[in-house]
């Protein structure tokens, strides 16, 4: 597992930790700059155990890019994943894709003139081309999620085969019955309201908000401008979606005011339809506490200085433990009752369930009280070994990432001693 070949130290990722001495370090460095060890296979791979645990679920492929590196000059690093979440549950299922973009800084872009293929706008087409793998194999139904940046055209009209989406818009769009789409629900009255709880952002403080909901269908126009570029007529006229606006009712004095306007491929029909396509766009949040996970609250990638090729293997192998540190955080309650493979191999059951022995103690309060082989099961065991007592909160991805690294280090001792 690529998660295994990450450690950390109090500044961020450490090689040498990692490696564990200075034969270790080497190691590791030469399996950086291996040009056999690839970006694709370590992603196949992912997508491989993702696909699994996906079989017959609703999956919210949701996806999102965040800034890797960003020098002085204007040379930047970006990552764009995909994650399949569980839409019932929320649970994290896996990694579906990872995308690198490098950025030059003082080069003007050339919009008109360069193929959508060739655009960095065409990651997020890319994306749901990638989870288009897990209806393949056997998810019962695929959505797309996205925040306003993934509000393209080519989005909603070359979207694949098989998979829905539901997409924030970004943009005022025309519609084919000459109307805009921020305003075309101004008539309509209120098909309900719901409540929601936000999370604190950057900004705004926790709070719980009463939500009014609004829908209709409509149908966007391609938009006047893709008519000068080569792929105009491969695009459809307009694509047929539903529209949900969701907007807050009396937001608190000076606080912003929560308006989401949701595009979507599914047929919404009444209230119940309308509630559930914004839940689909909340679980979005996830892959926010993946990147916070990533960076400043757990791997803090954004102090790597590698050199590019090495720099996105350790990125990527990062972005897939970061993943298996969320899971263990999100099933610390064993309330979605997932098995441990969910997230670990089968030969790790072993070890997990013999350091949870030594980990135990004589009263209840300081026992294990999941059952084993569940995923809740080593989330308790990998909280103990970083640093969780058991008794006071509970543990967060910085726990869980060190408890983590001492489980790895302690199955490689479990390894060595079978050999």
């Amino acid at each position: 597992m690529h998660d295994r070949l990450v450690a950390v130290g109090s500044r961020g990722i450490s090689v040498r930790r990692l490696g564990g001495n200075r034969a270790g370090e080497v190691r590791i460095t030469r399996f950086l700059h291996n040009d056999a060890v690839s970006l694709d296979e370590m992603q196949a791979s992912a997508l491989t155990r993702t696909c699994a645990r996906s079989v017959g679920r609703h999956v919210l492929a949701i996806q999102d890019t965040t800034t890797v590196r960003a020098d002085a000059d204007g040379h930047s690093v970006t990552l764009h994943p995909v994650i399949a979440v569980d839409a019932l549950e929320g649970s994290l299922l896996g990694l579906v894709s990872a995308q690198f973009l490098i950025r030059e800084g003082g080069k003007r872009a050339k919009h008109q003139t360069v193929k959508f293929a060739d655009k960095e706008s065409c990651r997020w087409l890319d994306g749901a081309k990638a989870a288009a793998a897990l209806r393949v194999a056997g998810a019962a139904c695929v959505t797309v999620v996205a925040d306003r940046e993934g509000d393209i055209y080519e989005d909603f009209a070359l979207r694949p085969e098989g998979t829905e989406v539901v997409i924030r818009a970004g943009q005022d769009r025309r519609l084919s019955d000459g109307t805009h789409l921020f305003t075309c629900l101004a008539d309509r009255p209120e098909a309900g309201r719901m409540t929601v709880e936000l999370v604190a952002t950057p900004g705004r403080k926790a709070r719980t908000a009463v939500i009014a909901l609004r829908f209709r269908e409509i149908a966007i126009d391609c938009p006047q401008n893709r008519k000068s570029t080569q792929e105009f007529e491969t695009l459809p006229p307009f694509v047929p979606l539903t529209f949900v606006d969701a907007r807050e009712v009396d937001p608190p004095p000076g606080a912003p005011d929560i308006t989401w306007r949701l595009l979507t491929s599914h047929r919404v029909c009444d209230l119940a339809d309308a509630r559930r396509i914004v839940g689909y766009y909340r679980r979005r949040w996830i892959i926010e506490e993946l990147f916070r996970t990533l960076k400043t609250k757990g791997f803090d990638i954004e102090r790597l200085r590698l050199a590019e090729g090495p720099l996105e293997k350790l990125v990527l192998a990062s972005l897939i433990a970061a993943v298996t540190v969320l899971q263990l955080v999100h099933e610390r309650d064993g309330t979605a009752k997932r098995p441990v493979e969910d997230a670990f191999d089968t030969d790790d059951i072993p070890a997990l369930e013999s350091v949870c022995k030594s980990l135990e103690g004589k009263t209840m309060r300081q026992k294990n009280p999941h059952p084993r082989r569940s995923l809740a099961y080593a989330a308790w065991v990998v909280a103990r070994l970083g640093g969780w007592t058991g008794y006071y909160g509970k543990p967060g991805p910085i726990v869980m990432l060190n408890g983590l690294v001492q489980f790895q280090a302690i199955k490689h001792g479990w390894n060595l001693r079978n050999v």
